[in-house]
């Protein structure tokens, strides 16, 4: 299970732009659904994407899912030439997306986010409108599952 609270401080620390997205933001808004991993879109300014490498580094990211011998260098340039990264780290799986199919960019998810108190630390979360249009354009097993239970606390 990832360690949510760390995460969230350490990003604050460090000043990082983000949206929580995906089961989390799920999970925050009233789901009972159950996740491992943290999903989150993050703004690709040069500022930002130093400071995400950063913020991760102490805890080892890796590929989630590759040979371990393979090798792999955790920094900014390495965010600035990908664009999605499904990372394991010494504090849990972190699913990084600079672009959220059926939202779009960055600034495109902060439009449709809200914000959150998490920890003490100001976050932004993928409102459920955003989060039901994320889940069918992924259309996953697991997604289409989840659209039901955002219709549900839609009407709440």
């Amino acid at each position: 299970m990832t360690d949510l609270e760390r995460l969230v401080r350490v990003f604050a620390a460090e000043g990082v732009r983000y949206v929580v997205i995906g089961g989390v933001a799920l999970v925050l808004q009233g789901s009972a659904r159950v996740t491992q991993d943290l999903d989150l879109c993050y703004a690709r300014t040069r500022d930002n994407l130093d400071a995400l490498a950063r913020s991760l580094a102490p805890f080892h990211p890796r590929l989630r899912g590759a040979p371990p011998e393979l090798p792999f260098l955790w920094d900014s340039q390495t965010l600035r030439s990908g664009l999605n990264f499904t990372l394991r780290t010494d504090v849990g799986d972190v699913d990084l997306l600079g672009e959220v199919a059926g939202v779009g960019s960055f600034d495109d998810v902060v439009a449709l986010s809200s914000p959150m108190t998490l920890f003490g630390c100001h976050v932004h979360l993928l409102g459920l409108d955003g989060l039901e249009r994320a889940k069918r354009a992924a259309g996953r097993p697991k997604d289409l599952l989840d659209l039901e239970e955002i219709r549900t606390l839609k009407k709440k």
